[in-house]
C-alpha cells in the first residue's frame, strides 16, 4: 500500500483483532481503481500524500478523516478528495471498504492547463469533502462506476486508446468542474478582469516579441491569467483583442521595414512574410486600411515630400485608451 499510495503507519485499533485485508486494483491510462478493505478497525497515519490525487469513495460504514485541524466523517454520501502534499490521518471501522480512484499528478495538472488554456500559476488543491448526493457528485460517481464496470468486464473502452483517452478526459474535466478547488473561479469564468498593469505587461511582451510566433495562449501564460480574462482586459482597456493588437504592431513593423528598404533588393512579399502575413491579399487590404496606401507605395518611396512617416497609434480602435 505504501508503494501504491504513500508511506504510512497502520495500527490495528482493537487488541487481539486479526487483520483481514483485501486489495484489488486495475489500471486504465493514468487512472487506477483500487478496492481496499482491512477487515478490522484500523488507524492509518499516512503523513503526506505523494504526487497523486486520490478520491476515496466509502462503500460501507463511515470513516474519520483528519486533515490539518479539521475532521471529516466520510460515508456513502461523502467521499474524500486528497491532493498532493496534503497531510492525512484515517480511522476506519471494521466494515468500511473503500473504492479509491488514484490519478497521477502530472496527468491531472496537464489536463487543467488544457482546460484553462494556460499554465496555472498556483498549485491545484481540491476541497476534501465531495458531496456524492449533489448533481456534480452523482455524475462523477456514475462515471467512476462506468469505468469500474469496464475494468471488471474487460469492456471495449479499455481496448480502444482513443475511446479511453476521451473517457479519461471526461472524468478529469468533470472532477475539475464539479469539485471545488483552487482554480474553480477560472474554470467557471468567475475570474476578475485583469488590472491595467497586467494589460500593460502584455503590451510590453507584444512589443518585444512581435517578430516571434507569439500566440495568445503563450501571452496569457506569461502574465498569469486565462486567455478569456486577457481578452476581456484588452477589450476593456484598449477596445480591441490581443490578436488585433499584435497584428497592428506587426503591420507597423512591416511598414517601417518597407519605408527603410531598397526597392531594388526588397519585395513586399519578403517583408510581409517576415512579419507573419502569409496571405498577401489580406495583408495589402489591412495595410491600406491602417496607413492609407498600399505596401508597394511605401516601398517605392514613402511620403511624397520626403518627410518622415508620422508615428501611428497602437492603442487600438477609436475609443480605446492606454491603461494607466
Amino acid at each position: 500500500m505504501a508503494k501504491i499510495f504513500c508511506p504510512h503507519r497502520l495500527s490495528i485499533v482493537q487488541r487481539g483483532s486479526r487483520l483481514d485485508a483485501r486489495h484489488h486494483a486495475a489500471q486504465a491510462g493514468g487512472i487506477s481503481l483500487h478496492y481496499m478493505d482491512y477487515g478490522v478497525p484500523v488507524h492509518i497515519a499516512a503523513g503526506e500524500v505523494g504526487d497523486i490525487f486520490l478520491v476515496e469513495i466509502p462503500l460501507g460504514d463511515a470513516s474519520e478523516v483528519m486533515f490539518g485541524k479539521h475532521c471529516l466523517v466520510a460515508d456513502r454520501n461523502t467521499a474524500v478528495v486528497l491532493s498532493p502534499n496534503e497531510p492525512i490521518e484515517l480511522r476506519r471501522s471494521a466494515g468500511s471498504p473503500q473504492l479509491i480512484v488514484r490519478m497521477e499528478r502530472d496527468m491531472v495538472e496537464s489536463h487543467l492547463s488544457r482546460v484553462l488554456n494556460r499554465n496555472p500559476h498556483r498549485p491545484l488543491r481540491f476541497s476534501v469533502a465531495m458531496d456524492l448526493t449533489s448533481p456534480g457528485g452523482r455524475t462523477w460517481l456514475t462515471l467512476v462506476n462506468l469505468l469500474r464496470g469496464e475494468m471488471e468486464n474487460d469492456g471495449a473502452i479499455l481496448g480502444e486508446p482513443l475511446a479511453l483517452a476521451h473517457f479519461q478526459n471526461l472524468l478529469l474535466t468533470h472532477l475539475l468542474l464539479s469539485q471545488p478547488n483552487t482554480h474553480s473561479d477560472a474554470l467557471h469564468g468567475r475570474e476578475l478582469p485583469p488590472p491595467p498593469s497586467t494589460v500593460r505587461r502584455a503590451l510590453e511582451i507584444i512589443e518585444a516579441r512581435a517578430g516571434e510566433p507569439l500566440t495568445v495562449t503563450e501571452l496569457a501564460a506569461e502574465v498569469h491569467v486565462s486567455v478569456r480574462v486577457l481578452q476581456e482586459g484588452f477589450r476593456r482597456h484598449l477596445g480591441l483583442s490581443p490578436t488585433e493588437q499584435l497584428r497592428q504592431v506587426r503591420l507597423e513593423r512591416a511598414r517601417r521595414c518597407l519605408s527603410e528598404a531598397d526597392p531594388a533588393t526588397t519585395t513586399v512579399t519578403s517583408v510581409a512574410v517576415r512579419w507573419g502575413f502569409l496571405h498577401l491579399g489580406r495583408f495589402a487590404v489591412e495595410y491600406r486600411k491602417q496607413f492609407g496606401e498600399s505596401p508597394s507605395a511605401t516601398l517605392r518611396g514613402g511620403c511624397a515630400d520626403g518627410s518622415a512617416w508620422p508615428v501611428m497609434p497602437t492603442s487600438g480602435r477609436t475609443g480605446g485608451s492606454t491603461p494607466r
